[in-house]
């Protein structure tokens, strides 16, 4: 797998992503991940949708669960845009940390299985095998319109430029 140029730090630590780093103006690549009913969900599924895809190592961790929360709360008031929150937690932890925390409307998918996501976008921490934290949005015809990977892992994105770049598109 391709390293990527981006430069990011896990709890201080140096962490080499790898595969294809996306930006700003990109056409987003098509991918597919696991949904929590265990069959294949892929991007296409969403075109014509504005959809913010929320990228984190873990729910098990509390940074993730925030974004999570903070996402799901913003999709539930913005019916217009599609959040897909992708990780490499199993299915069924998704399923259940949603059912847990009252996540009812941002969409949870596993990219644990082929790292498919990952590995197109340039999220893989290889040496843990997990997703690094981000933020894309995307708008209704597949192109790129806001990139952030998190530069340190352990901190949240920027949440409010994310926000105001999908709602303009909606």
């Amino acid at each position: 797998m391709k390293t990527n140029h981006i430069k990011i730090t896990f709890a201080g630590n140096p962490m080499p992503l790898s595969g294809n780093a996306v930006k700003t103006g990109d056409k987003a690549p098509d991918f597919t991940a696991v949904g929590n009913d265990l069959k294949p969900v892929k991007f296409s599924d969403f075109d014509g949708k504005v959809k913010i895809l929320s990228v984190f190592p873990s729910l098990d961790t509390g940074v993730c669960a925030i974004q999570n929360k903070r996402f799901n709360k913003e999709a539930s008031e913005n019916k217009n845009i599609t959040i897909l929150s992708i990780s490499v937690d199993l299915p069924f932890a998704q399923k259940r940390f949603c059912g847990a925390e009252g996540i009812d409307t941002a969409i949870t998918i596993s990219d644990h299985k082929d790292l498919d996501f990952g590995s197109k976008y340039g999220f893989v921490m290889e040496p843990l095998r997990l997703l690094a934290r981000g933020v894309i949005v995307v708008d209704a015809d597949n192109i790129i319109k806001h990139v952030e990977y998190v530069s340190e892992v352990t901190t949240e994105p920027n949440y409010e430029e994310a926000l105001k770049i999908a709602k303009s598109l909606v």
